[in-house]
């Protein structure tokens, strides 16, 4: 195999493959990136086990062919030639070296044979469908900070994608949830998704889309089969296993008669939050949210440390209300809101509460209040 490449076109191609690589793994090959060369474009494919990256890069290829090499050592280097350069990539099958030269730099690096690269199965999909690169970052960014971290109850390790019926019909929805806070992501059902098994997509590789999902004018290819997800672009695709579990009935969580509602600037309360939780336990973070007419007064005691408190100007009408959250829950959710005004929904002090954009239902969020 004998290739050139630009650097900075290798280096993004090898980014997103050295990303999926793990660091800690007792079987040496899959430390490696599989480069294949062939007609005008080289693939770099990097896996490890339930994640699958193939990124693909127009080179000029003198020689095809296919080798394996450290994923991270590879990208390391790349990273510290300097900009502009030609990347040359060679291999030598008999010595078990694939040499880098780019200006006066050389660099020789072990391999290990393709053979032993393991290639994730392939899968029938059931269900195909495209879908703006805009669209799906939302879905995923709005609800991600809700995933939870705890392994016991691993079906909440990742982000519940399937269809729904929406106030206005059919919806493609995105869940997260750790039992703590809740998000619920809405957009319109692309044509070909109707009739898609719901899949819970992990943590993991909700991180490693979020890369493919920076062009707004890219179209991304999406199949689900009920053991896996893709997602395309004609130049990356990323493929996973989903979580094997059932995400929860999360519609019961969601409170429907919430009625005492509190509009206030999002920007502004998320900044009053993180001012008075700066004295608070890190143990517990609790702020404590006073509700009177058209007034908010945040406050945290902390016997330790000391104590804060803050007033806002706020939309607010009904009767007095007094309850507490952890300001970590409060900020998160303060700062999924795209546009000026957050609008809380209480219930009373030891119910769950209800946040939504203005009178956009379309992305909803459910906090546990806590005891203060």
């Amino acid at each position: 195999m004998k290739l050139s490449i630009e650097r900075g076109t290798l280096l993004k191609a090898l980014a997103q493959a050295q990303s999926v690589v793990e660091r800690r793994n007792t079987i040496p090959i899959l430390a490696n990136v599989l480069i294949e060369a062939d007609g005008n474009q080289v693939s770099f494919r990097a896996t490890d086990l339930d994640i699958e990256v193939v990124d693909r890069a127009p080179a000029m290829v003198e020689r095809a062919g296919a080798t394996t090499v450290s994923a991270v050592m590879l990208h390391e280097i790349v990273r510290k030639l300097p900009d502009g350069a030609l990347v040359n990539l060679a291999e030598d099958g008999s010595a078990g070296r694939l040499t880098i030269t780019a200006g006066r730099s050389t660099f020789s690096l072990a391999t290990l044979p393709r053979e032993d690269f393991p290639v994730m199965a392939t899968s029938e999909y059931s269900t195909n469908f495209s879908a703006p690169a805009g669209m799906l970052r939302r879905l995923f960014d709005k609800a991600k900070f809700a995933i939870s971290t705890e392994e016991t109850r691993y079906y909440l390790n990742g982000v519940y994608m399937h269809t729904a019926t929406g106030e206005d019909g059919p919806v493609l929805r995105c869940v997260a949830t750790d039992g703590h806070r809740l998000a619920r992501i809405d957009a319109p059902l692309p044509e070909g998704a109707q009739g898609m098994a719901g899949v819970i997509v992990p943590r993991k590789t909700v991180g490693e889309l979020r890369k493919l999902l920076d062009d707004d004018d890219a179209a991304i290819a999406v199949s689900v089969s009920e053991t896996k997800v893709r997602f395309a672009t004609p130049a990356i695709t990323l493929t996973s296993k989903v979580i094997d579990g059932t995400f929860p009935d999360y519609t019961r969580v969601i409170p429907t008669g919430n009625t005492r509602r509190l509009e206030v600037d999002a920007s502004e309360f998320a900044k009053a939050v993180d001012r008075v939780a700066t004295v608070s336990s890190e143990r517990s973070r609790a702020v404590k949210l006073s509700l009177d007419e058209d007034r908010l007064i945040l406050s945290v005691n902390a016997p330790d440390s000391g104590a804060a408190e803050e007033e806002l100007a706020v939309a607010y009408g009904d009767e007095r209300l007094e309850i507490g959250f952890n300001a970590k829950y409060l900020l998160e959710i303060a700062s999924q809101v795209d546009r000026e005004n957050a609008v809380f929904l209480f219930n009373s002090s030891g119910d769950p509460t209800l946040m939504r954009e203005g009178n956009d239902t379309s992305a909803v969020y459910v906090v546990m209040p806590m005891r203060v």
